[in-house]
């Protein structure tokens, strides 16, 4: 790679070492895709920040002690639990510590304390175009997708280091002619009656997200009055299913206004049809219950926005959960003050249901849980649970979810794209 005199003076470890092994990293990653240079970003959105394993904690701690700190505003990814609410979460007080250590060591690090998994949500926004550097798989492709920044996917640890140096290697998603569409994927005899119930639209990301793999591909037919929150269900599913860094929506996202824009002119290579009944295939792959009952609801995965609390409130208005179920969601801290300011906390907790902030519902302390079967209207949950918990789970409305979680046993409405 070519570097800069500065570039190079870092690897002497004239800045000190965080920030020579942080580069090192960075130079590294570069030369195995080819970066001829780096290029600044504006602004980094951490992933590892779930403790899981010692080496993760350990590298954060080093990078910390050894003086490093951010070089550009950086948001921070959840914890692996509720950092306020630990014992709500149920997590023993002796896991408690290694989660604590890894939150010190990035706030050590002049982070910002964001815990959240959408963190274009609330925090560090970008604009279209801006290059940025974000890990967190829904994150990702929501900013490609949706808001029209550039990042690649960058995994744990890589984004550490290019949030201490404030660049990163110039390849992939950086570079717009990697951002071109080689596939389109039509959405082929969806009525605007499916369109209504808005659990389609993490199905549809989820079929996309297996159908494009690793590959840029648009898809055609998603109507422009798509709600945001249905938008990042798409994502989440999509990266999830599939390696999807950037979705080209025709005519939602920004560089992708017309499909000629997604193909930068030319014709797709491969082009496929999801249909009402790949619709209902995926749907059924995402329903591994096989009891007519769950114990546990899970919503915010990503995490919940104001519009999605307010949803909720609504459809538990004047209900109560089971006392065979356990309902909890998961939101940031910013959301979780506005709720409580508004009312609709103490409505959410009267009705029996939980709300957790920093966490994340895939990666909670399961050895000290005791649950049957999950509810969700998070088809990346969905897809995850069993790999992450060894629980079964089920993808629902979030009015099927509540409906469940009120009557104790699965209650579930027939989707319009299901043949009567």
């Amino acid at each position: 790679m070519r570097l800069a005199d500065e570039e190079k003076s870092i690897l002497d470890g004239n800045q000190g070492e965080a920030a020579r092994i942080a580069l090192s990293v960075l130079v590294d990653l570069g030369e195995l895709f080819g970066a001829v240079e780096l290029i600044e970003v504006s602004q980094v959105h951490i992933d590892a920040t779930l403790y899981m394993v010692d080496a993760g904690l350990e590298f954060a701690e080093k990078m910390a002690d050894l003086g490093g700190e951010v070089a550009v505003p950086t948001s921070l990814n959840p914890s692996s639990i509720d950092l306020q609410r630990w014992k709500q979460y149920r997590v023993p007080p002796d896991v408690l510590s290694k989660h604590k250590r890894m939150a010190a060591a990035y706030l050590k690090m002049r982070a910002t304390p964001t815990w959240t998994c959408a963190p274009y949500q609330n925090g560090i926004i970008p604009r279209f175009g801006e290059q940025i550097a974000w890990g967190e798989s829904n994150a990702i492709a929501f900013a490609n997708s949706i808001i029209g920044a550039r990042t690649n996917r960058y995994a744990d640890l890589m984004d550490i280091c290019a949030a201490i140096i404030g660049k990163v290697p110039k390849f992939g998603l950086h570079l717009t002619e990697n951002r071109k569409a080689g596939m389109l994927i039509q959405i082929k005899d969806i009525t605007a009656q499916m369109f209504e119930n808005e659990a389609i639209y993490p199905l549809l990301g989820y079929l996309f997200g297996e159908i494009a793999g690793d590959q840029i591909a648009a898809i055609r037919g998603i109507p422009q009055s798509v709600k945001i929150d249905s938008l990042k269900g798409f994502c989440a599913a999509a990266a999830s299913s599939g390696a999807v860094g950037l979705v080209h929506m025709v005519g939602i996202t920004p560089e992708a206004q017309t499909l000629e824009m997604c193909l930068h002119g030319s014709k797709p290579e491969n082009i496929y049809d999801i249909t009402p009944k790949l619709i209902e295939q995926a749907e059924d792959r995402l329903w591994a219950v096989k009891s007519d009952a769950v114990d546990l609801v899970v919503a915010g995965c990503p995490h919940y926005s104001p519009a999605e609390f307010i949803q909720l409130v609504q459809l538990i208005k004047g209900k109560k959960v089971h006392s065979s179920v356990v309902f909890w969601v998961f939101t940031n801290r910013s959301v979780y003050a506005w709720i409580k300011d508004n009312g609709i906390l103490e409505d959410l907790t009267d009705a029996g249901i939980m709300v957790f902030t920093d966490g994340c519902s895939l990666q909670y302390p399961k050895e000290t849980w005791h649950f049957t079967a999950a509810m969700t209207d998070s088809a990346k949950f969905a897809n995850y649970c069993f790999s992450q918990s060894g629980l079964d789970a089920a993808y629902a409305s979030i009015k099927d979810c509540v409906e469940t979680a009120v009557r104790g046993k699965i209650c579930r409405k027939e989707s319009p794209w299901r043949k009567k």
